[in-house]
């Protein structure tokens, strides 16, 4: 399969054009013409791209790629390296950001919501990135806590009371913690992103919403999976996806 035909129906899918982005979305490294295996994850990380062409990738697809806005833009240090290693093995980077946060079906929301099995019902007015809905069935903080600790592997860090009900629940993947003043004051019960500020501690505790930070990486992992396996669907592409262990 050729790359660019790879190419036009990610864009087509995700709606690239929609969003003025942090960094480009699409092909950012052009590597080999003929796909013949992708590998998907979450960062294109030295360890990342060494992994995949270990397993025979010509093709990366990832949610955090490279170039990114306000960096130094000189092709140096670490960012030599990776681009070096891309380039002499002929592997394609490809990466989207936000429009793969965003998508209804493959965007890291709503895979993450499928995963946790929360009732996705809206966007927010003001947030159109922040996904508003409920549980299926209504818990404590605590037992929503050790749920989620258990479906992504990871404890979160939970601001609250313990004993309070949750129902009403918004979340948005990623370093999304501020869009958490958008989120206080609309009668939810909870909000869930993947890291936490300093000040935010002092806005779930006045505010009486709980916030919940599940890890940056952790609620970002299935959009590129999920991506991934439509590409193995679609394009009959061998595909896999690789999960380099993150603690933020």
């Amino acid at each position: 399969m050729h790359i660019n035909s790879i190419i036009e129906y990610l864009d087509n899918l995700l709606e690239v054009n929609r969003f003025n982005d942090y960094c480009p979305n699409g092909l950012q490294v052009h590597g080999r013409d003929d796909v013949k295996k992708l590998v998907a994850g979450v960062t294109a990380s030295m360890e990342f791209l060494e992994r995949a062409h270990q397993q025979g990738a010509d093709t990366v697809l990832v949610h955090h790629g490279y170039f990114w806005k306000n960096e130094i833009p000189t092709i140096v240090g670490l960012k030599k390296k990776r681009i070096d290693f891309l380039l002499k093995h002929e592997i394609n980077l490809i990466a989207y950001h936000l429009p793969l946060d965003a998508h209804p079906i493959y965007g890291n929301n709503a895979q993450l919501a499928k995963v946790l099995g929360f009732r996705q019902q809206s966007s927010l007015a003001l947030q159109p990135l922040v996904s508003v809905g409920s549980l299926a069935q209504a818990m404590s903080l605590k037992q929503l806590s050790q749920h989620i600790q258990h479906k992504l592997a990871r404890q979160p860090l939970v601001i609250g009371q313990e004993n309070k009900m949750i129902k009403k629940i918004a979340w948005c993947t990623g370093a999304a913690q501020g869009y958490f003043a958008d989120v206080w004051d609309q009668d939810i019960d909870a909000y869930l992103s993947g890291e936490i500020s300093e000040n935010t501690v002092h806005t779930a505790n006045e505010s009486g919403v709980a916030y919940i930070s599940a890890g940056h990486h952790a609620t970002e992992r299935y959009g590129p999976m999920a991506l991934a396996q439509l590409l193995a669907q679609e394009f009959s592409l061998p595909t896999e996806f690789i999960d380099i262990d993150n603690p933020v």
